[in-house]
């Protein structure tokens, strides 16, 4: 359905690229032909992407950094810009989430996941924004926020996350409005549940839970990752040039069902709280 050259011309930067959803989309956008530039926190997987690309004939560069850290992202933002020229598209996808009782969260597990969403987003788009708004460039920003952000729900046991995707939704279709002006389009992607190695783990508390909600959703199975990377690649392309300010839902329809897709641990026995709790203090 794509030409090979639709994402021709494009030098896109795309945080949280060295696994899960940002990995293949990553992959998927270089197949098309644009140039990436990937961030993150850990060397070995944003390298790892980038051989991927480059084995495969593609351009790819990368850089540690943490985008809560306003000045990290302008750091990496100006090496992105010396790699490939101009960078002109924008992915907000790094994220954190986890779930928990949100009467035995701390408020650093709080701000955790707000500053990687919420923050990291705005400081990405910031940065190239007001780049772009000064070269009269244009540019593109697409963010990756939830199913229970679009549909104004949120869920409970993921609040830091609602929260934080609710209010990335709200910047995507404030800056579509302020932004259109100087040719910048800013659109979001809803995403159900799409099975990653990294998210995954710490979102599906055990294998029955994960068959429990595989079995209530509408098509009876979660999203493949090509299917998300396709839309990514839509919404980027010259053929989504008069959508502007929209948060497309991918999910199957789990959403009409119920988009809180975590409330189903209210089932959750005690013993097993405590299990997962101790579990996540472990590896903090």
């Amino acid at each position: 359905m794509f030409q090979r050259d639709l994402l021709k011309g494009r030098a896109i930067f795309l945080t949280g690229g060295g696994t899960g959803l940002g990995r293949s989309m990553a992959l998927r956008f270089a197949e098309l032909g644009a140039r990436l530039f990937v961030v993150g926190r850990r060397e070995d997987p944003l390298r790892e992407t980038c051989e991927e690309i480059l084995r495969l004939g593609g351009a790819a560069a990368y850089a540690t950094c943490d985008v809560r850290d306003h000045a990290a992202v302008e750091a990496a933002a100006a090496r992105a810009d010396q790699q490939f020229g101009e960078i002109n598209t924008l992915v907000n996808n790094a994220a954190g989430n986890f779930i928990a009782r949100t009467e035995k969260l701390s408020p650093n597990a709080f701000n955790a996941v707000v500053g990687i969403v919420l923050h990291g987003s705005f400081h990405c788009t910031q940065v190239f924004g007001k780049r772009w708004i000064a070269q009269k460039l244009g540019g593109n920003v697409l963010n990756i926020v939830t199913t229970y952000a679009a549909a104004n729900c949120g869920s409970g046991f993921v609040v830091p996350s609602a929260c934080a995707k609710a209010g990335v939704l709200a910047m995507t279709t404030s800056l579509a409005v302020e932004w259109a002006k100087y040719h910048i389009r800013i659109n979001a992607i809803a995403p159900g549940p799409f099975p990653t190695e990294g998210a995954w783990s710490r979102l599906m508390p055990s294998k029955q839970f994960e068959e429990r909600s595989k079995d209530r959703h509408p098509m009876k199975r979660f999203g493949r990752h090509e299917e998300l990377a396709n839309l990514a690649a839509f919404l980027l392309s010259d053929m989504a040039e008069y959508i502007n300010g929209e948060c497309v839902v991918i999910d199957g329809g789990q959403w009409l069902r119920g988009a809180g897709e975590f409330n189903d641990l209210m089932l959750l026995q005690e013993s097993a709280w405590e299990t997962m709790e101790a579990a996540r203090q472990k590896k903090a």
